[in-house]
């Protein structure tokens, strides 16, 4: 099915057709400064006396250049390598770095080992059918960025090095301004990568990122609660008013962390499928203009879709699999779509991790549904499989828009066909899927400190919180460090979701519309998807860390049209 893609417009530059508004102006620039037209959007034209254009709408031109399905390999992402640093990162900023706070605990935590990572502008081949090369941005040339493996107990630094080009030189969507989040991460305030924290070229900003369990300085000291391990984190650029088009240019990679269950090594803790056999999948779907660059529309509210399936930057790739088990990790890029994932041959998945906190067991499904910015870790046994058997993944769940999903799942024939497994040959297989995986923590929602509810709707165009807009200097909430509260999410609308994302920990969910979770929701979780009517009840905790944090939709074009907004942990 061929999405419907409205609002969509192009301005003519000096470097010929280019997606967006001109000089990194979003559209709440332009609605305050009236420069919205019928049938269009008025923006400015460098090197004419005329300062304005009329922009045209994506209706205005055709669908993405074909593409020949299965023509590329899928790539295997990059692991990140340990470098020296110089200057060698410290507790204070140290010189070239983008003002921040002191590190939290730095000397509790020293960094055992160093990244750098650059942002930078490159081309990519998305695939060889498209004309040409797409310009992009990236973290030392790759789509996606280099996957970085970290271990609990080894402390490291990741210098996210800011070398786009000047805002001044910058031609097209998103702002050539960087703050970098580690999703999911139990991480300081000033590594956080907070929407408000970006900083431009040629300056860097050293996230410190402790790698610690959860609890470590409160309930559980002073390791921390074993039972609050990660496994699958990603990265991404968060400046507001501009986290959809960064991120959608490239801005964003993955993480995958390890402990002494989840060890990496399926000849110890857990035995969950290593090495070769542990395969991180970022999708996200794109847009492509007739030359073959991607195209994203500043200008829509709505949301984005594409009409093109992207895994680890490549259009319907295919993957040659062994007949033995994988793990695959699985990760919603968005910006705006939802899926709902088969096996064209009806093989199930079994599902061992939600927005990558192990479940308690694992559960065999049909399907995996899987909103924007959730991880789901699968497991997938191809050890009766066929030499030569081809399988596809397929999306199935119907989305016209950048609204939300309909609700409705289309037939096989209808999906959107996102990548080919091939069954190639047989291989050793030493792994396990365990009876059991990570018990879940003990909680006492009846301690809570305070109940605060939180209420996502659209306002005068916009999306809102409690009918108020994003504003990076307004604190909304302030609970104290070491606390729990209830937080309750209500999505009155009747036709749009927002999955929403709240930073520092994980919640559990208590209630979905006065109901108790069921399956895979009985879990820890760091995205919910609010419905349409649907109201969720959370229990939220605030350990070891001060600081400011947000909370927010994660369909990125929601996000940056005011859909988020600041609380703090204080002492």
């Amino acid at each position: 099915m061929v999405s419907k893609r409205k609002g969509e417009s192009f301005r003519r530059s000096k470097k010929g057709l280019a997606p967006g508004a001109a000089d990194g102006l979003g559209r709440r620039d332009l609605l305050k400064m009236g420069l919205l037209a019928t049938g269009g959007y008025l923006v400015a034209r460098k090197g004419t006396s005329s300062p304005l254009i009329l922009v045209r709408r994506r209706d205005d031109f055709p669908p993405s250049p074909p593409t020949t399905p299965w023509a590329v390999a899928l790539p295997m992402q990059q692991v990140a390598q340990n470098v020296a640093l110089n200057p060698a990162p410290a507790e204070f900023p140290v010189q070239g770095e983008a003002p921040r706070a002191p590190h939290q605990k730095w000397s509790q935590f020293l960094p055992q080992k160093t990244y750098e990572l650059v942002a930078a502008e490159t081309t990519h081949v998305f695939h060889p059918d498209l004309p040409a090369p797409s310009t992009v941005w990236s973290f030392n040339g790759m789509i996606p960025g280099p996957l970085i493996k970290a271990n609990y107990g080894e402390p490291i630094v990741v210098r996210f090095r800011n070398s786009l080009p000047t805002v001044a030189q910058h031609v097209g969507p998103g702002r050539p301004e960087i703050s970098i989040h580690l999703h999911n991460g139990h991480t300081a305030s000033e590594s956080d990568g907070n929407p408000a924290d970006f900083y431009a070229t040629p300056f860097f900003k050293d996230n410190h990122y402790p790698n610690v369990l959860a609890g470590f300085a409160s309930t559980h000291q002073p390791n921390g609660d074993p039972n609050e391990a990660l496994s699958s984190l990603w990265y991404h650029d968060h400046r507001f008013d501009f986290t959809a088009p960064n991120v959608y240019k490239g801005l964003a990679g993955m993480y995958s962390l390890f402990d002494n269950l989840d060890t990496g090594n399926e000849l110890t803790g857990l035995q969950l499928p290593s090495g070769a056999f542990d395969v991180p999948l970022f999708f996200a779907d794109k847009l492509f203009q007739a030359n073959g660059q991607v195209f994203f529309d500043t200008f829509n509210f709505d949301g984005l879709l594409g009409d093109k399936d992207t895994v680890n930057g490549k259009i319907q790739p295919y993957f040659n699999v062994a007949r033995r088990k994988y793990r695959f990790r699985m990760l919603n890029g968005g910006p705006s779509r939802f899926y709902e994932f088969f096996l064209s041959n009806g093989l199930p998945f079994i599902h061992i991790s939600n927005d990558g906190n192990l479940l308690p067991a694992p559960i065999t499904k049909e399907s995996l549904r899987i909103s924007v910015a959730e991880r789901i870790d699968a497991i997938v046994d191809f050890s009766n499989c066929s030499i030569g058997e081809e399988i596809i993944l397929q999306n199935r769940l119907e989305q016209e828009n950048g609204r939300g999903p309909t609700g409705h799942l289309l037939d096989p024939d209808e999906a959107r066909e996102v990548l080919k497994f091939v069954v190639t040959s047989d291989a050793d297989d030493f792994s396990e899927v365990p009876a059991t995986l990570r018990t879940l923590p003990t909680i006492n929602p009846n301690g809570a400190a305070a109940t605060r509810t939180w209420r996502f709707e659209r306002t005068n165009g916009q999306w809102a919180i409690n009918g108020k807009f994003f504003n990076p200097n307004e604190i909304r909430a302030t609970p104290k460090l070491n606390t729990s509260e209830i937080w309750i999410l209500k999505n009155n609308s009747g036709g749009w979701s927002h999955p929403i994302h709240i930073h520092l920990e994980e919640f559990r969910v208590q209630k979905i519309n006065n109901q108790d979770p069921q399956g895979t929701l009985v879990s820890r979780k760091d995205v919910i998807e609010l419905g349409p009517n649907t109201e969720v009840k959370l229990f939220m905790q605030f350990r070891d860390w001060l600081g400011k944090y947000p909370m927010h939709c994660h369909n990125t074009v929601h996000e940056d049209h005011q859909m988020m907004l600041r609380w703090d942990v204080i002492p």
